[in-house]
């Protein structure tokens, strides 16, 4: 496929403020590619070249960037940053300076599909002394060839800028329906990214071998899987009531969660968002033959740092120290972590994904040598509400959140939220019974003091159902001077130009935003609002947060995916009425 042919339909797809249209777009992108090129144009979709585990990052710097148009079109830096600064978008602004380049077309070569693709994989893994002068030269050589509309997507792609409203999802829905004639069939193509995190392969399959072909799917070391969810409960009788008796309890931790993959004398460790974060953990790389019994698994476990002098837990924000550019090695010996491992989801060949709560319990029990760094998260058999109560002390007297309430008959569901897992987090009597991590989709400009950064943020919670963000509340209190600069910073690169496709907001924000970022809120109460958008049906009114305020955390470790969802809204909200 010419890149030229998928640049127009990327235009196109920015114009679009329609979900459907924006869907079937892709679906007349996917019947026109190779079965050879599906990938990468999936890929490139989600603005990116690899899967997230494989660590490939296609972002290049704005300067290597401006130095490439230079380069090709000929043009003063000082005129490229005027451009730049006149459209707010380096793209854009290639694109306007390329339009009026007088170019001849003797010597030019075809801008492919997969010559994009190609290119930007190999500036993906370009380093060394000379790594932004090959950049600069891969990048204009692009530029030399390319029209202006593929100028600009092709640095959009670069700039990691790539922001149509697509999702996972959407693109799963216009997969199934190039590839099998029905939406519908999306949860078949579902389950195989769940075990996979690999969307270009699963398009590559469909699109090859169909419906069929997606059974090859299994679970494999170094593939991380799509971490299963728990829905949030109020209390223990809650707990009671939706597990019955003879479920398991286990200490819900403050920590990062961790999937570990072991494998021909190699061990990797990936995040919850499934990015390889294997460098930041080198105690546990180190320690891992000596943990596990077996030489060819998958585990699962809840990374703690303690204090290096008196072993107590200390707060999640200081594993995050680790994340520096600089200071890895000061890091992990100022804040070691217990590796407090929960489940193991693959053994010497065998997936356990199908396995019972029970039989997956007693294999880790099994497999892991406990000591050192190494535990097993305490769990304890609840038959009555007694238990729960006194386990769920116990579970805040040793410096943990609360407890994870788990069926003993629970298979594990990779990438789902269900009522087989329940979280009781220690704070439920307070407020609306717990803390929500929300989804920041706009902000409003500050005054006074806050002149220069954001006053106030809007958030928003997930639909799973819609695939859709819906407004809460705005948030203006509980943050410090610092965190405001942070969160300036960090939202710099995810504003846009109009509101995301995916975000239903009645309220107009100031400056909109990618819904990317997840922060920690907790609030007074749940209210009807006629301004949110969470839970609103028809002519009614939605939801939204009484006295919202920020609790300080920063969620790095959520996808948007798994912030709080619009079903926990009600939930809490019902729960809320039954004890007022």
């Amino acid at each position: 496929m010419l890149f030229s042919t998928l640049a127009e339909n990327l235009a196109r797809m920015e114009e679009t403020t329609k979900r459907l249209e924006l869907t079937s777009i892709m679906v007349d992108i996917f019947k026109e590619v190779s079965q050879d090129q599906i990938a990468h144009i999936v890929y490139l979709l989600q603005g990116k070249v690899r899967p997230d585990y494989e660590g490939v990052e296609v972002g290049v710097a704005e300067k290597i960037i401006m130095h490439a148009i230079a380069k090709s079109s000929g043009t003063s830096q000082a005129t490229i940053q005027a451009r730049y600064v006149e459209t707010g978008d380096l793209g854009q602004a290639a694109s306007l300076i390329l339009e009026k380049k007088s170019q001849t077309t003797l010597f030019a070569q075809e801008v492919t599909v997969d010559r994009v693709y190609n290119t930007i994989l190999k500036m993906a893994q370009v380093g060394g002394s000379r790594s932004q002068d090959m950049k600069i030269k891969y990048i204009s050589s692009l530029l030399n060839d390319a029209s202006p509309t593929e100028a600009r997507f092709i640095l959009k792609i670069l700039l990691g800028s790539m922001r149509l409203g697509v999702a996972e999802n959407t693109i799963m829905d216009a997969l199934a329906e190039a590839y099998t004639g029905d939406r519908k069939n999306r949860p078949l193509l579902e389950e195989a990214y769940n075990v996979s995190s690999d969307l270009g392969r699963v398009a590559k399959t469909t699109a090859k071998d169909g419906l069929g072909g997606l059974e090859s799917f299994s679970i494999t070391p170094f593939s991380p899987i799509r971490p299963m969810l728990a829905e949030r409960i109020r209390t223990e009788k809650d707990a009671l009531d939706k597990m019955g008796t003879g479920f398991a309890a286990e200490y819900k931790l403050d920590g990062e969660r961790v999937q570990i993959h072991v494998a021909d004398g190699r061990v990797e460790v990936f995040s919850r968002k499934l990015e390889r974060i294997t460098e930041y953990y080198p105690d546990v790389i180190e320690a891992m033959p000596e943990i596990s019994k077996s030489n060819n698994i998958i585990l699962e476990a809840e990374a703690v740092p303690v204090n290096a002098d008196t072993g107590e837990f200390l707060p999640f924000q200081n594993i995050m120290r680790r994340r520096r550019k600089h200071g890895l090695a000061k890091a992990v010996a100022d804040y070691p972590v217990l590796v407090n491992f929960f489940d193991v989801l693959y053994v010497d060949g065998q997936s356990f994904l199908d396995e019972t709560y029970d039989k997956r319990r007693q294999m880790l029990q099994y497999v892991i040598k406990e000591g050192g760094m190494a535990h097993l998260v305490p769990m304890m058999r609840i038959e009555a509400e007694v238990d729960i109560v006194e386990f769920m002390e116990s579970s805040v007297n040793a410096g943990c959140e609360g407890l994870m309430i788990k069926s003993k008959d629970s298979i594990y569901r990779a990438g789902s939220r269900g009522s087989q897992w329940l979280k009781l987090k220690q704070d439920y009597q307070k407020g609306i019974g717990d803390s929500l991590d929300l989804v920041v989709i706009g902000a409003f400009h500050g005054k006074g003091r806050r002149a220069g950064t954001y006053g106030t943020l809007l958030l928003a919670t997930y639909d799973s159902a819609e695939d859709m963000f819906l407004s809460i509340c705005k948030v203006g209190s509980g943050f410090k001077d610092e965190d405001l600069d942070t969160l300036y910073q960090t939202l710099g690169d995810k504003i846009l130009a109009k509101k995301d496709l995916r975000v239903n907001s009645i309220m107009e924000a100031d400056v909109w935003f990618a819904p990317e970022l997840v922060i920690e809120v907790v609030a007074a109460e749940i209210t009807r609002s006629p301004i949110h958008t969470t839970g609103k049906a028809d002519n009614d009114s939605g939801f939204a947060l009484r006295f919202p305020r920020f609790t300080g955390r920063i969620r790095a470790d959520k996808s948007a995916e798994e912030a709080s969802t619009v079903e926990e809204i009600l939930a809490l909200y019902g729960g809320q009425a039954k004890t007022t």
